[in-house]
């Protein structure tokens, strides 16, 4: 099957599981805002089976948080769920990570990220899958696609850092170089973009690397 046919099919799998899993609905039953993000909302959703949201409220209320997992937790086929609180961090927010298996026993996981509206992070990862999705073409997609597919399952490689070689492939930033030089460049060039774009060093490197993931602005700072 070709690459972008799985994915399609992956894509089309995910939204089964989503409305079987009524995530969307628990979440706006506490008022909330439920966004999606990530390699669903992008079409790059390939061997590693995760879905990401982010979850906006007014306030961010740890029971109202709490009230909405259990609702999830009814579902029998939600295995295990972990939380991690991070209020009192600059990131301000509650990571839910849940497990569901399908009727394939394979297992997938939510990432729901609970996130106060207006905090500073708030809409930073739209823009991202916003970014992703204005800049793909059929091949940097299928380069994409191709490269999560063949990474190993061992290796734990951020898709964004897939996304971002890529590019660098594409559009022949790092021809000529051996791997720790690649590795140098890609450094350097991560560097100037942050202080061209005049980010604080705790911003999240999977934020703002794609504040630059396209060809004019990676050819400036990566060449």
């Amino acid at each position: 099957m070709d690459i972008l046919d799985i994915a399609r099919k992956n894509q089309q799998k995910a939204w089964e599981i989503i409305k079987k899993i009524n995530v969307i609905p628990i979440w706006e039953g506490i008022g909330a805002q439920i966004n999606l993000v990530g390699s669903l909302r992008t079409g790059l959703l390939m061997k590693h089976r995760d879905i990401d949201f982010h979850i906006y409220t007014p306030s961010l209320n740890l029971a109202d948080s709490f009230r909405a997992m259990a609702r999830l937790a009814e579902n029998t086929s939600v295995k295990k769920i972990e939380c991690v609180n991070l209020l009192h961090t600059i990131e301000e927010c509650i990571e839910w990570h849940a497990w569901y298996q399908d009727s394939d026993n394979t297992l997938w996981q939510f990432d729901m990220i609970h996130i106060r509206k207006g905090s500073r992070y708030d809409g930073y990862f739209e823009k991202v899958a916003e970014r992703i999705s204005s800049v793909l073409t059929d091949e940097t997609k299928r380069a994409i696609l191709q490269l999560k597919n063949e990474t190993p399952e061992s290796e734990k490689i951020m898709g964004i850092d897939i996304i971002r070689l890529s590019y660098g492939m594409e559009y022949g930033l790092m021809s000529g170089l051996k791997n720790g030089e690649k590795s140098i460049r890609w450094q350097e060039c991560w560097n100037g973009c942050l202080n061209q774009l005049n980010m604080p060093d705790s911003y999240p490197m999977r934020i703002a690397s794609m504040e630059f993931c396209t060809p004019s602005f990676l050819n400036r700072f990566c060449r």
